[in-house]
């Protein structure tokens, strides 16, 4: 089998999704591997250290989208790149349920592409891999993006995450227990700020009460509780996720117009819709932008600013399930479980209810499909 690892074409995503480490595992198993020759620049990955380890160097998408059997990347392909691919091929690559391109879809059900969600893949404990690498980098990166959108020099409120003798620290409320929010409570609590994480699963901020310092604050997170800590805090961290769902806005404008000028607003649910109302997507090179005087900031791939950490980051969880496909075919998806969960698109299908309702497309199990394959 052919795997394809073309230059990612979204707008300033660095990201590659194999690095040449997996690129030598692949080869080591058996496989060929085709790269573009700019995959790998954005994350500091040269041609040459793709060469070296044994893949073939391509010089167009066109061509990495042609000739592959199985397409890894990061982000979503384009409508022109699904063009480019031909009758039943294999793609990896995340989904973003919050903006998904019906025509897209519909040209990979033409073709009976089989796609497998990156952020869908979930093991025997639920436990979302590529999510949890990708949180754990998005909550580490929080706390200094708005350290810094909070300086005046910013339009921020001009206050210090941690404060200094005689003057209180900032308040911080995170919506969200998951890994980047958490992630990202015990960071600003080193920073020195005064931090309430909300949730509306007890059981998790029992779990987050056990592992975070003493001084972080839980509250459950009901419309009345949110509304009464988010229009009081200086910085709002929004890391709401429902798997396989687009995000719930359980952060509305009214609570957003009650918010004190200068504050800001981080809104890391924005590649599942956003679970801020007021929330738009932005981009790493105009990451901001204010509504009701308060600046939002909306970057759907955060990771991709320490691009090279997080291109090893994915390589480490994707490149075993990208083996596994590469020798096994569509037995893998039989016995691989994770796996399976992360499939999409099937022989034609979409195999995902919660992406078939917002497609208004017809809904196929996969177990029901994989009976009619030999």
């Amino acid at each position: 089998m052919i795997v394809g690892i073309p230059k990612e074409s979204w707008t300033e995503e660095r990201r590659v999704a194999l690095t040449p480490a997996g690129v030598h595992t692949l080869l080591m198993a058996g496989q060929q591997v085709l790269v573009q020759a700019e995959a790998g620049d954005g994350s500091g990955f040269s041609v040459d250290s793709y060469t070296e380890a044994g893949a073939t160097v391509a010089y167009s998408s066109e061509e990495i989208f042609g000739r592959a059997d199985l397409i890894v990347k990061v982000m979503p392909p384009t409508v022109q790149e699904c063009q480019w691919m031909g009758e039943g091929k294999s793609l990896f690559s995340v989904v973003h349920l919050g903006s998904a391109n019906p025509e897209m879809h519909r040209l990979l059900r033409e073709q009976n592409v089989i796609a497998v969600g990156l952020e869908l893949i979930e093991d025997g404990d639920h436990h979302l891999p590529v999510v949890v690498a990708m949180s754990e980098i998005a909550g580490t990166l929080v706390p200094q993006i708005a350290g810094r959108f909070l300086e005046t020099t910013h339009g921020g409120r001009g206050v210090m995450l941690g404060g200094v003798p005689g003057i209180p620290a900032s308040h911080v409320v995170v919506v969200g227990a998951g890994t980047a929010g958490t992630t990202a409570a015990n960071v600003f609590l080193g920073f020195g700020a005064g931090v309430t994480i909300m949730d509306d699963d007890l059981r998790r901020l029992r779990a987050v009460g056990a592992i975070l310092p003493k001084a972080a604050n839980t509250a459950l997170a009901n419309p009345y509780n949110i509304e009464r800590y988010v229009t009081s805090a200086d910085v709002v961290l929004g890391a709401v996720m429902v798997h396989g769902r687009k995000a719930p806005h359980v952060i509305t404008e009214s609570m957003v117009q009650k918010m004190r000028p200068g504050s800001v607003i981080i809104d890391l649910s924005i590649d599942q819709g956003g679970c801020v109302e007021t929330s738009r997507p932005t981009t790493l090179s105009d990451p901001v932008f204010k509504k009701h005087g308060v600046i939002h900031y909306c970057v759907p791939n955060v990771p991709s600013s320490v691009a090279r950490t997080a291109s090893h980051a994915l390589n480490n969880v994707i490149a075993p399930f990208v083996e596994d496909i590469a020798e096994n075919g569509n037995e893998s998806f039989r016995r691989n479980l994770a796996l399976r969960r992360g499939v999409y698109l099937f022989s034609g299908h979409c195999t995902h209810e919660g992406l078939a309702g917002l497609l208004g497309c017809e809904y196929s199990t996969l177990d029901k499909l994989l009976s009619e394959k030999p």
